[in-house]
């Protein structure tokens, strides 16, 4: 079975921001998951996400640099969100109203629990709430026993 691993913003902006913290962890997972022969995975509302931000941080040059590597890349499987994943999303997004979730994360969550994915690349902790594995969540301290 091919393994499949979601990419978030927070991945996808790792991946082309050479000064992100991420940076080197991200490339580097992703080198090693498409030489194993995984398949990326992402949706249109995650990019769309994700070339605001990088515009937003880093300018044009930087959201280009991310549409040009999603053409290059011939490991990503880009999902669109229809009507019923939109309906399926809001409810999601309804659901968890105690949550930070954005309605783009709530979107990401359908989509990887429809295609029953677990792994994700990204630092957005909303992904382990919801019950998903940040391939680069940040080691949580331990607390000191007293």
């Amino acid at each position: 079975m091919i393994r499949r691993v979601f990419v978030d913003t927070s991945g996808w902006y790792a991946l082309i921001d050479k000064r992100d913290a991420e940076h080197g962890r991200a490339a580097a997972l992703v080198r090693l998951l498409i030489t194993e022969g995984a398949r990326l995975v992402s949706t249109d509302y995650v990019i769309d996400e994700s070339c605001t931000l990088a515009k937003a941080r880093s300018g044009s040059a930087a959201a280009f640099r991310l549409l040009d590597l999603l053409e290059e890349t011939v490991a990503l499987d880009l999902e669109w969100v229809d009507p019923e994943r939109f309906d399926r999303a809001k409810k999601l997004f309804r659901k968890y109203r105690d949550q930070a979730f954005s309605f783009t994360d709530c979107t990401s969550f359908v989509v990887m629990r429809e295609q029953r994915i677990e792994d994700v690349i990204t630092v957005d902790d909303h992904f382990r709430i919801a019950g998903f594995r940040p391939l680069l969540e940040h080691p949580r301290p331990r607390r000191s026993r007293k």
